[in-house]
């Protein structure tokens, strides 16, 4: 049986290696965090959020999902968002994809994989949203790449409607919500033209985006 022991040891050098550096490392961090950005993204292993930006334990708040979707019924991310926007004062929410997203082409692909097909039925759902758009883009893989960038839209969308980010820009809190994707052949990130800090701004690009 394998007990796993050498992540522990990777474990042990790298919290050696953080005390030689900074001394006072663990402690500082040991009871507070102070971060500014709540990242939802996907739970793709290749992807790491903080080291993606560049920023340090404690920084950013992070949920992850198959696919980055954004549920109103799925009480875990809910529950974050929730946390984030008034414990923790987040003032960036970032929604963030990824081209190649295995959860995003099996939706596409109506692959059956059993109970998560139900979970994948939310990007389908974007899909008849945007079926014109997609439609219309005749190159399959750039077809693919689209669904990936329509699905951030979608689920950026889905967070700004949520109770706690409305109540917090009924409140006039500084809170700004994004939707980025992350291309890993390249490993960087990309602005998707979404970037909401009130209602007035939502409805606006809805109108401007959505409806056009």
């Amino acid at each position: 049986m394998d007990t796993l022991d050498y992540l522990l040891e990777n474990n042990a050098r790298w919290a050696e290696e953080m005390k030689t550096k900074d001394a006072e490392y663990f402690s500082r961090i040991y009871d507070v965090q102070t971060p500014k950005y709540l990242w939802i993204g996907c739970s793709d292993s290749r992807i790491s959020a903080n080291m993606t930006m560049g920023l340090k334990p404690g920084e950013l708040f992070v949920h992850r999902n198959i696919a980055n979707v954004v549920v109103h019924t799925d009480m875990n991310c809910l529950s974050v968002i929730q946390f984030a926007v008034e414990a923790l004062g987040v003032e960036h929410i970032i929604v963030c994809g990824h081209y190649n997203c295995g959860g995003v082409k099996a939706a596409m692909e109506n692959v059956r994989f059993g109970l998560i097909d139900n979970w994948l039925r939310h990007i389908q759902d974007v899909m008849r949203t945007h079926e014109a758009t997609l439609e219309a883009i005749e190159d399959e893989l750039n077809r693919f790449y689209k669904l990936c960038e329509l699905n951030v839209l979608e689920q950026t969308l889905n967070v700004c409607e949520t109770t706690f980010v409305r109540d917090a820009w009924q409140k006039g809190q500084n809170l700004t919500v994004h939707g980025w994707i992350y291309d890993m052949r390249e490993g960087y990130l990309k602005k998707l033209g979404i970037h909401l800090g009130n209602r007035e701004q939502l409805e606006s690009f809805r109108r401007r985006v959505i409806y056009k």
